[in-house]
């Protein structure tokens, strides 16, 4: 995985989803923009922000942006996010992420982060339901989802 500087920060990313799909849930946008993340360091080998996700109770957070709409059950623009800056290949990977996913509820996100890897992993030894503020580190994300993108190549050989 590149190590490269972040496109832009976590809430030009959320403004930028926010833009696709109109309003949406707290939760939804959460496991959205973890799920651009994960998919960015995949295909375009570099991180689309710098803030930390980490491994809550109901799958991965981004803090900072939880901050930004903490009280709303549905979230429909981000203030501080300026879709702007996000180049061509973090804006096609933004739409493969909503196309794929956007669709599906926030509890079905949810669920499907709890079966994988990297929030598991980083929630090792913490009770169910537990609160934890362990971060998913972004090599997980490329080792997991990275491995899913070869498994699937591997199967259509």
């Amino acid at each position: 995985m590149a190590t490269s500087k972040p496109v832009a920060n976590v809430f030009d990313v959320a403004a930028y989803i926010l833009d696709r799909t109109g309003p949406i849930s707290a939760m939804k946008l959460q496991k959205l923009v973890y799920y651009c993340q994960a998919w960015s360091l995949v295909w375009d080998e570099r991180p689309l922000f710098g803030e930390v996700i980490e491994a809550w109770a109901s799958g991965p957070v981004v803090p900072d942006l939880f901050a930004c709409h903490r009280g709303q059950f549905m979230v429909s623009s981000i203030p501080k996010g300026n879709p702007a800056l996000l180049d061509e290949a973090a804006k096609e990977t933004i739409d493969a992420v909503v196309q794929f996913y956007g669709k599906k509820t926030s509890q079905w996100l949810s669920d499907l982060t709890h079966r994988e890897a990297p929030w598991r992993d980083a929630r090792k030894g913490i009770l169910d339901g537990a609160r934890s503020n362990e971060p998913i580190t972004l090599e997980s994300m490329a080792e997991y989802y990275g491995s899913l993108v070869t498994d699937a190549e591997e199967e259509t050989e």
